[in-house]
């Protein structure tokens, strides 16, 4: 028997000031106009995409105490953006990273049940941790939390916003003119709420929404984000881009739903994927080199390798060797505010590595970091792209993709004109939006639906 096709997930994240972006191109525009958002947003729509997607960054980056201005991250307020976008599109869903740490529950609920209302049904939260003092210093927080707790936090955090979300069963409203009766439960609204982070009890005075709780995101790869995504998560981010990581990440988190209760299509992987795209291979390739170039610039390469090398690196040549002086293993770090400095558990044996590759290779510093960075997941034609796209969701390395350009506003025209078409023939991706929320467009059950089911049961 055939194995059904299965349906491509596709969201476009409109990226701040990084080092994916390339804000010094001619044809790059405003990362803080409204109108680079919605341009971007009816790009994404006119394509049927599912989501857009908003990132958030709660501090500028700093390297050695200053301000690095090719890799900044910062935008205007995210809900502020997703309010502006319901009113300019009519089905894209909205999706906002909002932070767990530095955020409270009553606050983070109102805001999403608000804009589920004014979008329509078409709201969802990206809930992540922040583990770091840097971070922290802004709310006068800083090392408030450990970084073991953070998501002890996040799993109280959630589990109280929902309840909050839950304080309205959606059929209290009467609005009778006629009788003057406007509630039909005088206790619509009531919470209380005891747990290990937070210990509050009220009225929430926003009413059920129309996706009765926003669609729940999840961006972590540890295992504390891997379980925490498998028990509360609707989709979960990964950043695994090859077919070969791509599958044994979704057999693990798909594998981890059963112990909660869940089936493996109640929770969607969704990796982040940048491409380069042109008519021919050839130039694709090309295209994709060049894009690399402008990413990586020389000062770009030196602020890299101090990632590793925590020190300033400034007075080194980027067209030249690397450093022979070793990382210094500090506890105090010269790059602030990125996550990248996580990855090198073991500064001193990557140093190893990176030099081994640069002699072999005959590798400047730059050249090390071009090649040893995030390069583009897709390169090649529009066919291409098309058929690799499809072959990592029917062979489970995905349910779809996050598609991160690296121009914007309009770095997804072109996606959506060229290579979407070619997903609909294959009859794997919609050609008209067959519901009105988010959570029509992928696939996932209402929560209201969900707790009937239950007590039913």
């Amino acid at each position: 028997m055939t194995k059904p096709l299965k349906q491509i997930h596709l969201a476009a994240h409109f990226p701040g000031v990084n080092n994916t972006t390339v804000w010094s191109d001619p044809r790059a525009g405003s990362h803080i106009e409204f109108s680079s958002f919605a341009h971007f947003a009816r790009t994404a729509e006119r394509a049927r995409f599912d989501f857009l997607f908003l990132a958030e960054g709660l501090r500028l980056r700093e390297q050695g105490g200053k301000i690095y201005d090719l890799d900044v991250v910062g935008r205007p307020d995210t809900f502020t953006v997703l309010a502006a976008l319901a009113a300019v599109t009519e089905h894209l869903g909205l999706t906002g990273t909002i932070n767990s740490t530095f955020n409270e529950p009553y606050e983070v609920a109102r805001q999403f049940a608000s804009l589920d209302h004014l979008s329509g049904g078409r709201a969802a939260w990206n809930v992540v941790t922040s583990w770091d003092a840097f971070t922290g210093e802004n709310f006068r927080r800083g090392g408030f939390l450990p970084q073991q707790e953070r998501y002890s936090r996040a799993e109280d955090f959630l589990e109280t916003a929902k309840e909050l979300f839950d304080s309205w069963r959606g059929d209290e409203i009467v609005a009778d003119q006629e009788t003057g009766q406007f509630l039909s439960d005088a206790e619509a609204g009531a919470f209380a709420h005891t747990g290990r982070h937070f210990d509050i009890h009220g009225r929430f005075n926003v009413p059920r929404s129309p996706q009765g709780r926003p669609v729940i995101f999840q961006a972590g790869d540890s295992e504390e984000g891997r379980e925490f995504a498998a028990a509360e998560a609707d989709a979960i981010f990964s950043r695994h881009g090859t077919l070969e990581a791509g599958r044994a990440f979704y057999t693990d988190v798909k594998n981890r739903l059963a112990k909660y209760g869940r089936s493996r299509d109640q929770l969607l992987i969704l990796p982040a994927a940048t491409f380069a795209l042109a008519d021919t291979e050839a130039e694709a390739e090309e295209l994709a080199r060049e894009v690399r170039r402008q990413q990586v610039s020389g000062a770009t390469a030196l602020r890299h390798l101090e990632f590793v090398w925590n020190r300033d690196l400034s007075a080194y040549d980027p067209d030249g060797p690397l450093p022979d002086i070793d990382p210094d293993v500090g506890q105090e770090h010269i790059s602030q505010g990125r996550a990248q400095v996580r990855m090198y558990r073991d500064p001193l044996a990557t140093a190893r590595e990176w030099r081994e590759l640069a002699a072999a290779n005959k590798w400047s510093i730059r050249d090390l970091v071009i090649h040893t960075g995030n390069r583009q997941n897709f390169v090649g034609s529009p066919a291409t792209l098309a058929r690799t796209i499809d072959h990592f969701v029917q062979t489970d390395a995905s349910d779809g993709f996050i598609l991160v350009p690296h121009l914007t506003p309009t770095g997804l025209d072109e996606f959506a004109d060229k290579v979407v078409p070619l997903l609909q023939e294959k009859g794997v991706f919609r050609t008209e939006y067959e519901g009105t929320t988010l959570r029509d467009h992928l696939g996932l059950t209402h929560p209201d639906r969900s707790r009937a089911e239950r007590v039913a049961s």
